[in-house]
């Protein structure tokens, strides 16, 4: 296996053990998170459970459904991760794969996925998320820089 794919494996191991430690840990201690602490201004630890996708969309939907189509998105990336061979693409797709299946873990395991992370102005709140929502979105947006950092290599002469 090249390098540039065990980048990618490696992310998407790193960024699930990543978000099921976290999550574990947040529901062993969901009696002391469900009244959120506090971590500094702006920024709580709360538990909360989300049965939909991102912002509560699709809230309701049968939990198989989320579920299979998680895992259809997923088979299509790790595709993708081994066709690539740029190394920045296969840390994206691995840290989207893996951050997907800690996900996928949540809605087989409860039902819902466990969020914990509450971002907040005032007292507007951002939608609590968790680890794997931050590696999900962070791989997606390295998969849209990618070709720009590609660009950046030095031109061996």
């Amino acid at each position: 296996m090249s390098l540039p794919k065990v980048i990618g494996v490696f992310a998407a191991l790193a960024a699930f053990a990543i978000d099921q430690i976290t999550k574990a840990i947040v529901v062993a201690n969901a009696a002391t998170f469900s009244a959120g602490i506090s971590v500094f201004p702006g920024f709580n630890l709360v538990f909360s459970r989300n049965d939909g996708v991102t912002f509560g969309m699709l809230g309701g939907a049968p939990w198989w459904s989320l579920t299979a189509l998680a895992l259809a998105i997923c088979v299509w990336l790790a595709v993708m991760l081994f066709r690539v061979e740029n190394a920045a693409e296969t840390l994206a797709y691995g840290a989207i794969i893996g951050g997907a299946l800690g996900n996928v873990i949540d809605r087989v395991r409860y039902r819902a996925v466990t969020d914990f992370l509450d971002f907040y102005i005032g007292t507007t709140h951002w939608p609590a998320f968790n680890m794997a929502d931050v590696f999900v979105v962070s791989g997606v947006g390295l998969l849209l820089a990618a070709p720009w950092i590609s660009a950046r290599r030095p031109i061996k002469s």
